[in-house]
């Protein structure tokens, strides 16, 4: 996933206004207790970095690869 994927991502599932307080302000245990964003900024992978956001705020399975995405074969 690359980082426009990831915003585009974000967006889809979350809306403009929404995701961007989902990737500044909350804080996410499994990102090593830092934002989205700050874990971004400091080398963590878009792909990582959207699973553990979805994981944390409940975005079900089906919606992980981001709206309008197919989900990859394994």
């Amino acid at each position: 996933m690359r980082l426009s994927e990831f915003r585009r991502a974000i967006a889809d599932e979350f809306g403009d206004d929404y995701g961007r307080v989902v990737t500044n302000d909350l804080v996410v245990a499994s990102l090593g207790d830092r934002t989205a964003e700050q874990a971004l900024s400091a080398g963590v992978s878009p792909k990582d970095v959207w699973l553990a956001l979805c994981q944390v705020t409940g975005v079900p399975p089906t919606r992980r690869y981001g709206v309008g995405l197919p989900a990859p074969k394994d």
